[in-house]
C-alpha cells in the first residue's frame, strides 16, 4: 500500500481472506477489506491514538448512525468520556481529490453526531476544522490532542 503522509508507519496484521488482502482493525477486532480507503482509515486511527492522545476505548470506526430515513457510517468518530462525538474524521483513498463534496459529506453527518472538530483526509492532504461557540468553522493548523479536544 501507499505510503501516507503521517509520522510514522503503525504495524498491522494482514491475511488473505478468498483471495483478497485483509487488514485486522483493532477497534471493530476483525478482519476487513484492505483497499486504499481502509489504508488510510486505519493509519489515521491509529495515528489518533499514538499520536495525537485519542484513547483507544472512545473510537469507533465506521460508525453507524441515522440520517434523513438512511444508515450513513463515519469513517472514524472519537468521543469523551460521556461518549458525545468530540472529533470525526472522513477518509478517503489517496487517489481521491479532496474538494466540497468531501467536506459537504462530512459537515452533512455532524448535523447529527455534533462533533467540535471535524478532518478530512485522503492519508496525503489532512484538512482539520473546527466549530466555533458562534457555530462557524475556521481551519486549523494542526489536528489537536484529545486532551485539548476534550477540555473544550
Amino acid at each position: 500500500m501507499q505510503r501516507l503522509n503521517l509520522p510514522q508507519e503503525y504495524a498491522f496484521e494482514f491475511e488473505t481472506i478468498q483471495g483478497k488482502e485483509h487488514i485486522l482493525d483493532p477497534l471493530r477486532r476483525k478482519f476487513v477489506r484492505l483497499t486504499p480507503e481502509e489504508w488510510v482509515r486505519q493509519n489515521f486511527a491509529q495515528f489518533l491514538i499514538a499520536e495525537r492522545g485519542y484513547p483507544r476505548g472512545l473510537m469507533a470506526v465506521e460508525r453507524a448512525f441515522d440520517y434523513a430515513g438512511l444508515t450513513w457510517r463515519a469513517d472514524v468518530v472519537a468521543c469523551d468520556k460521556a461518549g458525545k462525538p468530540l472529533l470525526i474524521t472522513e477518509c478517503k483513498a489517496p487517489q481521491i481529490r479532496l474538494d466540497e463534496k468531501a467536506f459537504a459529506q462530512i459537515a452533512r453527518y455532524n448535523r447529527v453526531l455534533g462533533a467540535a472538530c471535524l478532518i478530512v483526509t485522503n492519508g496525503l492532504l489532512h484538512y482539520c476544522y473546527a466549530r466555533a461557540a458562534d457555530g462557524t468553522y475556521a481551519f486549523l493548523r494542526d489536528i489537536p490532542t484529545y486532551d485539548s479536544l476534550a477540555a473544550t
